[in-house]
Parts: structure tokens; C-alpha cells; sequence
């Protein structure tokens, strides 16, 4: 539950912030994720909890290694809120890219309306499937509502996903930007 939790959040937020217009640079995504069964909040907790209980080397080599993938967790102290900083280049605002798809995955965005994109993803690693709305408020703000469904333990599981995105500046400073999976042949 916990590894489907943090995939959806970067996907989820990648998604909305490589919609069109957005400027290239850092970003600061804040999400808060809500389920029926409180289980998304709980995992949520429990993964900032043990983050927290890591001896100050492992922390460290956590954080780096999520650095490497384009990814610095911040703050969200309520349950089920996280704060996620990523760095979108030109070229991938350019190119609309889904930078943080991880998995199995299939994506699939309709044409954009005025400021709106809606998409819809399948995933067979983690197992689930949602979809979402992503409103680009101005060049330097967006938000995103996402549904996701999956199964944690045998459990059927709906998940609702609201963030926010702002633009912080044009120099991502040591976040690096997220790299799509290389495809196997």
C-alpha cells in the first residue's frame, strides 16, 4: 500500500505538471490523498514515521536516492498530505512528457480544453487505474483532482487525490529531472 501510495502521488503530479504552458523549473507539488477506509492516510503516516526513524545515514541515502529520480519529499504534516519537489527541462514541457510514469502503465490524455486536461491510466505493477483533471491555473500554478483504484491486501480501494502545483523558479538547484523508465525489449 505504501509503494502504490508514493508511485500514484509522482504520477499522479507529474501528469499535472507537464500539461502545456507550465514554465520549465521547480516545482512543489502538495497533495492530499483521501480514502473510504483511512488506509491511504495511515500509509501515508507510517511512511513519514519511519523516514523519520531512519539513523541520520540511511535518511540520507534515502533522500538521495529519491533525488536521483527527480524527486525531494517535503512537509505534510496532516494525514495523507505530502509535499513533493520536481524538475521539469523545456523539452518536457514541450513535449507534454509524463516524466514520473514508474510501472507497468498506460496512459492515455485527451486533447486539452481551454486551460483543462483530462487523462486515464491502466497499471499492472502496481495494479490500478484511475483518472484525473488537471486545471493549469496560470504558467506557474495548476491543480489536479485524480481518482485511483487498486487492491491493497485482496481489498478493493478507491483513493482521491487533490494537489496543488507551484512553479518556485527557473533553477531546479540539485533536483534533478525525473527520467522516464527505459523500455525492455
Amino acid at each position: 500500500m505504501k509503494a502504490v501510495w508514493i508511485w500514484i502521488a509522482i504520477c499522479s503530479h507529474a501528469v499535472a505538471a507537464s500539461a502545456q504552458d507550465l514554465k520549465p523549473g521547480l516545482w512543489e507539488i502538495s497533495s492530499k490523498m483521501t480514502s473510504a477506509s483511512g488506509e491511504a492516510e495511515k500509509a501515508a503516516a507510517e511512511m513519514r514515521a519511519q523516514l523519520a526513524d531512519l539513523p541520520p545515514e540511511q535518511r540520507a541515502m534515502m533522500e538521495d536516492m529519491m533525488a536521483k529520480q527527480g524527486v525531494k519529499l517535503g512537509g505534510g504534516a496532516a494525514p495523507g498530505a505530502m509535499t513533493v519537489k520536481t524538475c521539469l527541462t523545456p523539452e518536457m514541457v514541450a513535449r507534454n512528457e509524463i516524466p514520473a510514469q514508474q510501472g507497468k502503465c498506460k496512459t492515455t490524455s485527451q486533447p486539452r480544453t481551454g486551460n483543462v486536461v483530462k487523462m486515464a491510466f491502466t497499471c499492472t505493477d502496481p495494479p490500478s487505474s484511475g483518472e484525473g483533471v488537471y486545471t493549469v491555473v496560470s504558467p506557474e500554478a495548476f491543480t489536479s483532482q485524480t481518482v485511483v483504484r487498486t487492491s491493497a491486501g485482496g481489498t478493493a480501494e478507491t483513493m482521491n487525490l487533490d494537489a496543488k502545483g507551484k512553479w518556485l523558479g527557473a533553477d531546479c538547484g540539485t533536483v534533478k529531472p525525473m527520467q522516464a523508465p527505459a523500455e525492455k525489449k
